[in-house]
């Protein structure tokens, strides 16, 4: 697989990023996360639809502050992230102005359910189990509703595939209509159903044929509901996209008289991210010429998990010189790809990988002992501010076990 090209970036990173004082070094604009956010306000304001960001994609609290004016909520999947999502709508500098916590999870447990209705709004309850099991106590605290699984398979990788066979994310579509036809009463019990088919999707027509198939199935109980949460999973990349989800947010609000939700994550944030690294070895093995990076794999896992060939914002198709650009750690596979320059890489030289926002820091690890990215944000006006650092301080309190412990502990040599 060779490495794509690359839009143009709102961010001058061939610039910026001889201006970190160190590497690795995350780095996110908030010029391109603002630019998004306004594009989907368009769409907000035209519609009447109401966007969450999904606080998975990227939960570091300095661009979850850039975000929360400009959303009507935040999406969260744990207790953690609800914490800190919190934490942010109560800080939030427009008091006056609402912003919901939602929840789903095939995770909750009951011993944080109680927490969980006091600090979200809307919790969509993965199975009918959990239903049963945990809505009883928070009712009247939280809007209940259902995640449901559509059956209907857009995407070839089953890893990333919300509805493949045996999948453990939503009711399955068919099972909840046969509980209603059995117990129609329990539709007084939900206030609005959740769904989620679609991942890196560049049309709507996943959601299009999602809809309708929950119309066919589900059109009388549909019609009674407060709210309907369109999941996330588009990028939103095509303008044309957004006229399209208005007019369909449009027409599901006037058929439905109901609040229609989408949760965007990586379409917020992950053109907005850079992972930038220095060269700090170089030589030639078996023909091939290897740059060694201060990163590694181990920063961006999905390279590894699902064998990418990320992006380099430096990569020219017709370049004379090229290198297979591997990190730092002793993983054999700890190899990003094969990249082509105008010029020889020498030691120093700093290369970046963009559109990495999304799903990158949040995953990325110290194996090895190597230190986790510093986080950088480059302003509106492109100027970097330096946002967090980590350091051996860190990597050492995470292995050392709880204070007391060692004093209780037998040795065992």
């Amino acid at each position: 697989m060779r490495p794509s090209l690359l839009p143009a970036a709102a961010l001058d990173i061939e610039h910026l990023k001889y201006l970190l004082p160190e590497t690795p070094a995350f780095v996110y604009d908030e010029a391109r996360i603002i630019h998004t956010l306004d594009r989907l306000d368009r769409v907000r304001k035209a519609s009447g639809l109401r966007v969450l960001y999904s606080v998975k994609a990227f939960p570091f609290a300095g661009a979850l502050r850039l975000i929360r004016s400009r959303v009507d909520g935040f999406s969260v999947s744990s207790l953690f992230e609800a914490r800190l999502a919190s934490e942010m709508v109560e800080t939030i500098d427009r008091p006056h102005a609402k912003r919901s916590l939602h929840i789903t999870t095939p995770g909750l447990r009951s011993s944080e359910i109680d927490e969980i209705a006091t600090l979200c709004d809307f919790i969509s309850f993965n199975s009918l189990e959990q239903f049963e099991r945990l809505a009883p106590r928070v009712a009247g605290q939280a809007s209940i509703g259902l995640r449901i699984n559509p059956k209907l398979s857009f995407l070839r990788d089953s890893r990333y595939d919300p509805c493949r066979p045996h999948s453990k994310l939503g009711i399955p579509v068919e099972e909840l209509t046969r509980t209603l036809d059995r117990s129609p009463t329990l539709t007084s019990r939900i206030a609005g159903l959740h769904f989620h088919t679609a991942f890196e999707s560049s049309s709507l027509a996943p959601l299009k044929a999602t809809i309708a198939r929950i119309e066919n199935l589900l059109g009388r109980f549909t019609n009674g509901l407060e709210w309907i949460n369109l999941g996330g999973g588009y990028l939103f990349d095509n303008p044309n996209d957004l006229d399209e989800l208005s007019e369909l947010v449009t027409a599901l609000i006037q058929r439905y008289d109901s609040n229609i939700y989408i949760e965007p994550g990586k379409a917020i944030v992950g053109r907005a991210g850079y992972l930038v690294a220095s060269v700090v070895d170089r030589f030639e093995r078996d023909g091939k010429a290897i740059a060694v990076l201060d990163t590694g794999v181990n920063h961006l896992p999905e390279v590894f998990e699902y064998q990418k060939v990320p992006p380099l914002a430096e990569h020219r198709p017709d370049g004379s010189f090229e290198y297979s650009l591997v990190g730092s750690t002793c993983l054999a596979g700890d190899v990003f790809g094969d990249y082509r320059f105008h010029a020889p890489l020498n030691l120093g030289d700093r290369v970046s990988f963009p559109n990495v926002g999304a799903y990158s820091l949040i995953k990325a690890n110290r194996f090895n002992g190597y230190d986790l990215p510093a986080i950088f944000a480059a302003d509106r006006q492109g100027q970097l501010k330096a946002m967090k650092h980590f350091g051996y301080d860190d990597y050492r309190k995470q292995w050392l076990p709880d204070e007391g412990s060692l004093a209780t502990a037998p040795d065992r040599d």
